[in-house]
């Protein structure tokens, strides 16, 4: 494997969104309840402090079938496998949570969705539950990466979720539970190391480096490639997580990975001995007109 490039040089402000986008079915999410409103109305008091409101109504998802749409995605024909060859894995990142929307740092900190996460969760397993089967749902063990992972289990076939502690965001050290703006004053050691152009670098007060972060989890995925060959399995983690298999999928090719945002659907196939390919990125078609609403931080090295 060739030597890490620094991370600073694949970060773009730019989304790079799949040709899945154009080709493929955009599920269109209709709520004649006005669900939408209240999230964007949701989203303008969120950084300023929290409204009560009772939890939204379920979003209701209608397919629309497009005249150049991939037959895989959503005609009613399954596939029950993939070829041989290779294994297809979805990586997922997790909904919203009210850290996201707050620029507050999460790393190995366990924080919840919030109302706007679950619906983007729902959004996301509505989307897949429509697609060729899923054989298997890998996940996170942090609870805003496992809930993600348990609703699209629920909704293709009653999977049950496999945890796998590897597949956690970066462990941030002392930067956990900083807003990021605070974290130069507050904890300026960290926060020069968070911005490190050395992948050797490990955050203090317990941080990763982000070679570490690299070999756990590129480590993760290539177990479970090699264990689904064949099949189509789903794996649900962290915008930090999916950075660095984008690294290890691109390597020598100079792509950039753009901000990993909520539930985006990024697809790698995987086949031996060890090859990695990049299918589709940053595809968030089944968001479309859901008041989606863009994360705080977007995955991008504070994280996610």
């Amino acid at each position: 494997m060739g030597a890490l490039r620094t991370w600073r040089q694949l970060e773009s402000p730019a989304v790079f969104l799949s040709p899945l986008i154009s080709r493929h079915n955009l599920l269109k999410l209709s709520n004649p309840n006005g669900t939408n409103k209240l999230l964007l109305q949701r989203r303008r008091h969120t950084r300023y402090g929290s409204i009560s409101a009772a939890p939204p109504p379920p979003l209701s998802v209608t397919a629309v079938i497009s005249p150049m749409a991939d037959t895989n995605f959503s005609t009613g024909v399954e596939r029950d496998s993939v070829d041989r060859s290779f294994t297809e894995i979805i990586v997922i990142r997790h909904g919203e949570t009210e850290w996201n929307a707050e620029k507050r740092i999460q790393g190995h900190l366990d924080i919840d969705l919030n109302d706007v996460g679950r619906q983007q969760a729902v959004a996301v397993a509505e989307r897949l539950s429509r697609e060729s089967k899923i054989s298997a749902v890998y996940s996170s063990d942090l609870k805003r990466a496992l809930e993600t992972a348990e609703t699209i289990a629920s909704r293709c076939g009653g999977l049950q979720v496999i945890q796998d502690p590897n597949l956690r965001e970066r462990h941030l050290g002392d930067l956990q539970g900083l807003v990021y703006s605070d974290a130069p004053k507050m904890k300026t050691k960290a926060y020069e190391a968070l911005q490190s152009h050395g992948n050797d670098v490990e955050i203090p007060g317990g941080g990763e480096s982000l070679n570490q972060l690299y070999k756990r989890c590129t480590n993760s995925l290539q177990a479970i490639g090699s264990k689904h060959r064949g099949e189509r399995v789903v794996v649900v983690t962290h915008g930090g997580v999916i950075r660095a298999l984008h690294e290890r999928a691109s390597l020598g090719t100079g792509r950039r990975a753009g901000r990993i945002l909520n539930v985006s659907v990024n697809v790698l196939h995987l086949s031996d001995p060890d090859k990695w390919v990049i299918k589709s990125w940053g595809d968030v078609s089944h968001l479309n007109g859901a008041g989606y609403l863009d994360s705080g931080f977007g995955g991008d090295r504070t994280s996610g």
